[in-house]
């Protein structure tokens, strides 16, 4: 593993460790040369002398170098290094759009739309270049902090006219498309059912398909039908839930046909979401290269020890399926279980028979070279062609090799070298759960043993334990959660608390997070869900307070103030509640939110002549702090009083912020402050940022 300060092609160096996946980990570092940072995607060790896992990771960067497009995340070089293969690419601070799915819950409609329209426009720059992705998922979109989308990870893209049955190994199961899970050819709309799949988890929050293992889940993209959106949510518009529908149809030909198409009716559900103008084709194209849907089955069936990312972990053939498919798929569980057990038991008692047989020669030689033996000695020094020992002949001198377990690694070398200064010291390490790290786990020879004093020693030095990335358990019952952390030697800890998302007796989350790194003997916090609070409040009477005195009349009861708006009113002076969303005297849920509508003053009768403005907020705060969403409030001060204009939660896909009809009985311009989270909004270098509103007179 990369530390932080080597570099690599005496040119990038290395900062931080940002991430790890399947066959590569990712690095932050600076680029001495052209004096910015990047990020780095290094093959891991393990596969660096793997070819084909060598042309896989070059295929990548071949497949992402020739796209430059605002969406896609640019790959700037490829290479290697002494054996390590790397490839350069741009460097996008944020999130993935999994996390922020997780972290929001679901997405508002207008913020999900936004997201897939900027999905769908990398996607139609890569297929513009004959370039299929093959596997958009939330997991592969980035956000960075100034709320641009970009698509990474084109590690199993493949070039359009390369005319290959695709792999069952392609992407994450609960995102390909059905021609995907058969084994079958694949084009730009096995792309667009993938993005199809990514809308509808933004929408609702969850996969339109799940299953117990990745053939139930496979089967059901070849088979199921999702749930239509707009029954999960009736406020989504037709429109949305059309477009979405029409991206996961199970036939491709009745899917768009371009991306470019799907952009169009992206856009234009914004302007008209309740719009009939998705035409779902109703005819299927006989010469679809598809596959008869019993072959598939059996395909799938074939496939039921594929691992999550669908890669075919066993190379054995299911005969004699049944029309029973679960029966039949339990019964093939059981016989691959017994086939590896039988295995595994075989190969245990080879690497035994290997074992014993290595530790005879090496005590027979050890015992070759006691003193007093009239035969040949052998000592134990390596040969310059075996090792990377020492090359200084034999001196026939004997010592007794000291016992150093524990020692620290220089203090155990000195210890040698006090014994035989000739002695070569070699160090190896491991992982160790018992040992600190730093110190001496293991030595050969042994201590006692008399060797040639230049003879090699080995030293295994405990590098501590090894970490490991802590599961995803967020859902699972309790008691799956502790079962599955204790495998780990984490030691558990309990806190409950209410969810009206969770019910009872599943996990909320934990603290670390999942994904942190953690080693075992490490304490985690599994947080249990105790169902719903369900507790009831009365809502007030608001009517006729000041906004000030009915926010904390809500707080008094539970309640949130919710959207404030301003009306004139003939009955109510300025700055009264005039009406709120909820009847005083009603019972709802605690931390049920209010809307209420202030009076700005009488109507224009009488002779009085009201005054109406607009404002638009062209500064994004978020692009400043760096978060991705906040309270944001508006204040006015107009002839010396203050009238908050706007309050509400807002994202940082929703500015600019134009506030309209903006009510006065002045004409004179007021000033505009704006309040992030409670604090006042200014700009790195100036003392305060404000907008001005000028006010027309409004017609009767």
């Amino acid at each position: 593993m990369l530390k932080p300060g080597m570099i690599i092609s005496d040119r990038y160096e290395i900062i931080d460790k940002v991430g790890s996946g399947g066959m590569a980990d990712v690095y932050k570092a600076r680029d001495q040369r052209l004096n910015r940072f990047v990020a780095i995607k290094v093959l891991k060790p393990e596969y660096s002398s793997d070819k084909s896992f060598v042309n896989k990771f070059r295929a990548e960067a071949q497949s992402a170098a020739g796209l430059s497009h605002p969406n896609i995340v640019n790959v700037y070089d490829v290479g290697d290094d002494s054996g390590l293969h790397y490839i350069v690419m741009e460097l996008v601070e944020g999130i993935t759009l999994k996390r922020f799915i997780e972290r929001k819950g679901k997405l508002e409609v207008k913020e999900a739309v936004g997201i897939g329209i900027q999905i769908s426009q990398g996607m139609e720059a890569a297929h513009d270049n004959h370039i299929i992705h093959r596997d958009i998922k939330p997991q592969n979109i980035i956000i960075s902090r100034d709320g641009k989308v970009k698509v990474t990870d084109f590690g199993i893209a493949k070039a359009t006219n390369s005319n290959t049955i695709t792999s069952n190994a392609m992407g994450s199961v609960h995102y390909l498309s059905p021609e995907q899970a058969r084994g079958g050819y694949s084009d730009e709309k096995s792309d667009i059912y993938s993005l199809g799949v990514t809308l509808y988890e933004m929408l609702s929050g969850k996969v339109p398909f799940a299953g117990d293992n990745t053939v139930s889940v496979a089967l059901l993209h070849i088979q199921g039908e999702a749930m239509p959106l707009r029954e999960l949510d009736p406020e989504i518009p037709v429109s949305i839930d059309k477009i979405v529908q029409k991206c996961m149809q199970k036939r491709p030909e009745r899917r768009y046909h371009s991306a470019s198409e799907l952009i169009s009716d992206l856009k234009r559900a914004i302007s008209n979401p309740d719009g009939d103008f998705v035409q779902i084709p109703a005819f299927v194209s006989s010469d679809s290269p598809t596959i008869n849907i019993s072959d598939d089955l059996e395909k799938i069936k074939n496939g039921a020890y594929l691992d999550d990312d669908l890669r075919d972990t066993r190379n054995l053939q299911m005969k004699n399926l049944t029309e029973d498919e679960d029966e039949e798929l339990d019964t093939v569980d059981s016989k691959v279980e017994k086939f590896f057990l039988v295995g595994s038991i075989v190969t245990i008692v080879i690497l035994a028979i290997v074992i014993i047989v290595s530790v005879v020669w090496f005590l027979s030689r050890t015992k070759d070279n006691t003193p007093g033996d009239s035969q040949n000695q052998v000592t134990l020094s390596p040969s310059p062609s075996a090792t990377d020992g020492p090359t200084e002949p034999a001196t026939g001198v004997m010592y007794t090799v000291p016992d150093v377990i524990g020692l620290t690694q220089d203090d155990a070398e000195s210890s040698i070298k006090a014994k035989a200064a000739n002695a070569f010291v070699k160090f190896t390490e491991e992982y160790s759960d018992t040992i600190e790290a730093g110190r001496v786990m293991a030595q050969y020879p042994q201590a006692g043993n008399e060797v040639e004093e230049t003879s090699i020693v080995i030293l295994t030095v405990s590098l501590g334990p090894e970490s490991f990335e802590i599961p995803n358990v967020y859902g699972l019952t309790e008691e799956q959660a502790d079962k599955k952390l204790n495998e780990l030697g984490l030691k558990l800890f309990h806190e409950y608390v209410a969810s009206d998302e969770i019910e009872a007796g599943r996990v909320v989350s934990t603290n670390p997070e999942r994904q942190t790194l953690a080693v075992s003997g490490d304490t985690i916090t599994i947080v249990v869900s105790t169902g719903s609070e369900n507790t009831q409040a009365v809502v007030p009477n608001l009517i006729g307070l000041t906004e000030k005195e009915a926010t904390a009349a809500l707080s008094n009861v539970g309640l949130v103030k919710g959207t404030v708006s301003f009306a004139s009113s003939d009955t109510y002076e300025k700055g009264k509640v005039t009406y709120q969303s909820n009847t005083s005297g009603q019972k709802v849920d605690s931390g049920t939110v209010i809307d209420i509508i202030v009076s700005s003053g009488a109507s224009n009768t009488g002779g009085t002549t009201m005054y109406s403005g607009q404002v638009t907020i062209d500064v994004n705060p978020f692009e400043q702090n760096g978060q991705d969403e906040a309270e944001i409030i508006l204040e006015m001060e107009q002839d010396g009083e203050l009238t908050n204009i706007f309050e509400g939660y807002l994202s940082l896909l929703e500015f600019p912020l134009t506030v309209s009809d903006i009510v006065s009985d002045s004409s004179s311009v007021g000033t505009v402050k704006m309040y992030v989270d409670g604090d006042e909004f200014t700009v790195s270098g100036d003392t305060e940022t404000t907008w001005s509103v000028e006010f027309s007179a409004v017609e009767e």
